[in-house]
């Protein structure tokens, strides 16, 4: 059992499932990412830097890939809670596979820039 599946073991079923969805979209786009815990919350680690958070909270979901992927993506994000790096929804309204997937590479892809 991963740290991430030890996190997901107390959520409520939509949240958890909700989450679950991000995990596996997000190794999809970054199959080597890797499950730890970062600032209290599951994160994803690709190339042993910071890919994705995610969390559940009392009436919302939230993944955290930073500011930079808030910004490119507003206006596709428009219908969704954000602030600076956060994303909120909410499992009856989640993030599109699409745009999670672009979201997550672009993650992926500042972290590759950053390693040449």
């Amino acid at each position: 059992m991963s740290v991430i599946d030890d996190y997901l073991k107390d959520i409520p079923p939509a949240q958890r499932e909700a989450l679950e969805r991000i995990r596996s979209v997000a190794k999809q786009v970054a199959p080597d990412a890797v499950d730890t815990i970062g600032y209290g919350i599951p994160v994803l680690r690709f190339k042993d830097k910071y890919l994705i958070g995610l969390a559940a909270f009392k009436h919302h979901v939230s993944i955290f890939p930073g500011a930079e992927a808030v910004k490119v993506f507003g206006k596709e994000l428009s219908g969704f809670k954000t602030s600076k790096g956060t994303i909120q929804f909410t499992p009856d309204r989640p993030i599109p596979d699409k745009l999670l997937k672009d979201i997550v590479q672009l993650c992926a892809d500042h972290i590759e820039q950053r390693r040449i």
